[in-house]
Parts: structure tokens; sequence; C-alpha cells
């Protein structure tokens, strides 16, 4: 069975905050991907073309914190992390703290196929993407008006803040509660039984030091491995960093024999909670099986696969 599963980041999503017109707005973000990355699969193409063409429209979208829709670092700039790995060869590229790079995730897959490494970051990863032809933008693209006032509200703190909607910040210095983790991803099994994952972002609001989330981390926010699953992560960087969340639910199907389900239930409603940690993932195994997995109210996702079954949802179930 081929299956494309997709995300759009996940946190205190709830009806209470978004009307309408947003939903309608996160629908058709959510489908397009969901259109790019399945025409690949439905064409016989691989699990890793797909998820770069779901995230390339996701990195597209400004409503996502990833590519042109990143968020403000503490020096009002754009820096962006990302990460693709193949299940099959478990080849993975990855980077981070990139710059005026359109399509971060595009440039992750070069670094897999192209640069000898794994993980490239900062001005070397930009040195090696005019090296591979990638394409650029100005910062004038990636400007987006209320990503400005929300790191504005901030900037003069020691605050980082997640990715959130509206504008209800409770003073300067306050992280604001109605918050989401905007990074996007996206994982697939093919006609072959190939595995694929990949995830982007812009990281947090106001971030400094050159902080550096799960997202590009192999491992943490990305893996894949076709004796297991595929799995793109969104939350909390930190405490998916340190538990490792990606490959754990791997481990727990390979070494324990859990299902999909079972392992992402074990890692993200039980391990991550008793760490204090919010968000969620995607996954898929090699049979096609996909789950979406979270913490938090709610995480825009979406799905589709080959027998016909497709959801697009953001709130909690």
């Amino acid at each position: 069975m081929i299956t494309l599963v997709i995300h759009g980041g996940a946190g205190n999503i709830t009806p209470a905050m978004m009307n309408r017109e947003q939903e309608i707005e996160y629908d058709n973000g959510l489908k397009n991907a969901l259109d790019a990355g399945y025409s690949i699969l439905k064409n016989g193409g691989s699990s890793l073309d797909a998820i770069v063409a779901a995230i390339t429209v996701l990195e597209d979208n400004p409503i996502f914190n990833a590519g042109r829709g990143s968020v403000f670092t503490k020096k009002g700039l754009h820096e962006m992390d990302a990460a693709v790995m193949n299940g099959k060869t478990l080849e993975a590229g990855a980077v981070s703290g990139v710059r005026n790079i359109k399509n971060p995730i595009k440039l992750a897959k070069e670094v897999m196929l192209h640069s000898g490494h794994v993980f490239l970051s900062g001005s070397g990863a930009s040195e090696f993407a005019l090296s591979r032809g990638i394409e650029q933008a100005t910062d004038d693209y990636f400007f987006n008006k209320q990503r400005y006032e929300q790191w504005v509200k901030i900037r003069d703190s020691d605050f980082t803040q997640l990715d959130h909607e509206g504008d209800n910040l409770k003073g300067a210095v306050a992280p604001n509660p109605d918050h989401k983790f905007g990074t996007v991803g996206a994982v697939a099994c093919d006609a072959e039984g190939n595995l694929a994952a990949g995830t982007s972002t812009g990281g947090m609001t106001n971030k400094r030091f050159g902080r550096i989330g799960d997202s590009p981390v192999i491992g943490a926010g990305t893996y894949a491995n076709n004796a297991s699953c595929a799995i793109s992560c969104t939350g909390h960087g930190e405490y998916f960093l340190r538990a490792a969340v990606a490959h754990d639910v791997s481990c727990l199907m390979e070494y324990k024999g859990l299902s999909l389900q079972e392992a992402c239930n074990v890692v993200i409603k039980d391990k991550l909670v008793k760490m204090g940690g919010e968000g969620g993932l995607i996954g898929v195994d090699a049979q096609g099986n996909h789950t979406f997995c979270f913490n938090s109210a709610g995480m825009y996702r979406a799905m589709r696969n080959s027998e016909g079954r497709e959801e697009i949802a953001y709130y909690g179930i």
C-alpha cells in the first residue's frame, strides 16, 4: 500500500483559536502538499521524492513555520533547519542555521546525495548550496508581517517563543500560551515498500546562540528505516532531542516487536509526557500503515493512501 502522511505543526490548536477562513487556508495548504507528494507515489516514484515534493509545497506557504514562513531570530534573521532520510539505504542529509535558501528540504536532499556528509550547517551549508545550484531567495521573500510582529513583542527580552496564532501575548516577556510548534514534515511508503522521512522548520521566534532543535537531527526529529518506520516530529525540540524520539519509536518496533501505533503511544504519550515534553509525530511503516500521534491539543495533519483513504485534520481526536 502506498501512503503519504504530512504535518504542519502541533500545539495548542483548538476550534477557539481558528475561524472558518483559517481552517480553509490550512485545508488548502495541506491538500496542495498531499497532491504534490502523492502524484509522485501514484506514478511509481520513490518515497524520498514524494516527501521532498510535499515539504517543498509546505515551505512555500507562509502560513507554516518553514521556508518562506520561517520566524525571526533574536537578530531579526531567518535561520532554517531541515533533514531527509532514506529508509532503504539509511542515507540521510541535514542542514541547520541556513539563510536565504528558498527550500531547505531540497538542500538537505542534496547533502545526502552529493556532499559525502550527513549534516552541514551555517555558511558551509550555504556554500555547498551554491555549488549545487540550489535556489536562493532574498530576505524580502521571507518577510511576513505577522511573524515580524510576533518577534517585535519579545525581541528585547531573553525569551524564545513558539510559533503561534493571534495577538494575545500576555506582556512583553511572557511566552504566549496560544502556541503551536510550526515545523512541517512528511513520511511516505512507496510501491516498493521503501520508506522516507523529512522535516523542515524555521525554529523558535527570538532564538539565539545558533539554537538548533530536533528537526534536522537524525534520530531525534527525523528518522526512516525500512525495518521499522519513517517518522517526522513536531514539538518542543529540546525534549525531542533528549528523548531521541524518532529513533526510539523505530527501536521499539525493531527490537520489541511493537506495532507502529503502539511504539508511538509509548514514546509520545508516556515517555515524553513524563519528561514534560509536548508535541507529536507522524509515522508510516513498510506495509503502508500510518499514524498521527500527539499529546498536544491538536496537530495540522493529513494523509492519503492507495486504498482511497484521505484525511485532513487539525484538532485533537
